[in-house]
């Protein structure tokens, strides 16, 4: 298991807020931290701890009024950290390579995959042919509904017909390199992680995974790593020291250890 930090960038400021509560047109988001550091400082210290793999997120819609300021601090975390980042928000086969030739690693990619609700697999081609399977990460975040668990997209907004399950990571682990789950329901809730997704993550095991939602001490992390069987990386926001909670980062950095 690894230690897979993340850079949530919105309104040009790196945040940490309560993923349910994004709405675009909507007049303001649940924050639960506002960072007075730029997004290169985290890039730097991620690359000083020599921790590889995390996400930067675009949390504004293209085309809003604050997304050129958040792009431009994405922009500045890759290359601060060249090769040592993914980012994800927007992401498409006409500005991919923007972000790669900045010096991110991979590209991670929802929306533009999973659309009306299904898997787009024009798409899905399209983008895999472009960037590579080796540079494609994608991000099945995903709600509880009915007892299943379904991919939601466009910043967690919209439910799809998706559900993540082992079949569905045997069919997609063919077109991208790793995947990325955010537990939406508990996403910066800090109110302990969603147990089944850890495991349903675990017991498939067959490609890099990372999952991020409602971790909130280091008992959430051990449980991760067991439930995950020591196969699924875990991402960890608003309970961090970084942004404002309790969990140390280096304590996190020790428990996880070196990729």
């Amino acid at each position: 298991m690894e230690f897979r930090p993340c850079i949530d960038i919105h309104n040009g400021k790196v945040k940490q807020i309560v993923g349910g509560s994004l709405r675009d047109g909507a007049g303001t988001v649940k924050e639960n931290y506002v960072s007075g550091q730029d997004a290169a400082f985290y890039a730097q210290l991620y690359k000083k701890n020599k921790i590889k793999g995390g996400h930067v997120i675009l949390l504004n819609a293209e085309g809003s009024e604050a997304y050129k300021a958040t792009k431009a601090q994405a922009l500045a975390a890759l290359k601060e950290y060249p090769g040592g980042l993914q980012v994800g928000g927007g992401i498409r086969p006409d500005n991919a390579w923007e972000y790669l030739d900045a010096g991110a690693s991979h590209v991670i990619v929802t929306s533009y995959v999973f659309q009306g609700g299904k898997i787009h697999y024009g798409h899905l081609k399209e983008l895999k042919s472009s960037v590579g399977k080796e540079r494609l990460a994608l991000d099945l975040s995903c709600r509880k509904k009915d007892g299943a668990y379904y991919i939601v997209t466009d910043r967690w907004q919209y439910d799809t017909e998706v559900e993540v399950n082992a079949d569905i990571l045997d069919e997609l682990s063919s077109y991208c390199d790793e995947f990325l789950v955010h537990a939406v329901d508990v996403e910066g809730k800090v109110s302990g992680i969603e147990r089944s997704v850890v495991a349903l993550l675990g017991q498939w095991g067959k490609k890099p995974s990372t999952y991020a939602g409602g971790v909130h001490n280091m008992e959430d992390i051990k449980l991760v790593k067991t439930l995950g069987q020591g196969k699924v990386n875990v991402t960890v926001g608003s309970a961090l020291d970084l942004f404002g909670g309790a969990l140390k980062f280096q304590d996190v950095v020790l428990e996880c250890g070196s990729p």
